[in-house]
C-alpha cells in the first residue's frame, strides 16, 4: 500500500469546514431525507420536523458547501444531493456506529 502524503494546512482547513457543515443534526436529517431523491423545501421541512425558514437556512448552507444542488420550478425550490461521496461517507460513519453499538450490547449480555 502506497504511503499517503500529508495534507497541507489549506487542505486540512477545507476538510474541517466540510465536517463542520455536516456537524448539525438537522442538516444530517435533510441529507437523509434526500437519499430517496429530489424533494422540495416544504416536503423536506415536514419530513425533517423543522420550520420552513429554519430548513431553508440549513439547505442554503448545504448548497453553498456543494453538498446539495437546487433548482427552481415555478415557485417551488427542489433540492438534491450533488456530492455522491456523501452517500459513502454516511454509510461509513453509520456502519461504524452500528458496529460500536453492537459491541456495547454484547458487553452487557
Amino acid at each position: 500500500m502506497a504511503k499517503k502524503v500529508p495534507l497541507s494546512d489549506a487542505a486540512l482547513e477545507l476538510v474541517a469546514r466540510r465536517f463542520a457543515v455536516l456537524a448539525e443534526p438537522m442538516r444530517l436529517r435533510l441529507i437523509q431525507a434526500l437519499f430517496e431523491g429530489e424533494k422540495h423545501v416544504n416536503a423536506l421541512a415536514e419530513e425533517a420536523g423543522g420550520t420552513q425558514a429554519n430548513v431553508s437556512r440549513h439547505l442554503q448552507t448545504l448548497t453553498q458547501a456543494h453538498v446539495l444542488s437546487r433548482r427552481k420550478e415555478g415557485l417551488q425550490v427542489f433540492y438534491a444531493i450533488s456530492d455522491p461521496s456523501i452517500y459513502k461517507l454516511c454509510e461509513l460513519v453509520c456502519g461504524s456506529l452500528e458496529k460500536q453499538a453492537a459491541k456495547q450490547v454484547e458487553a452487557f449480555e
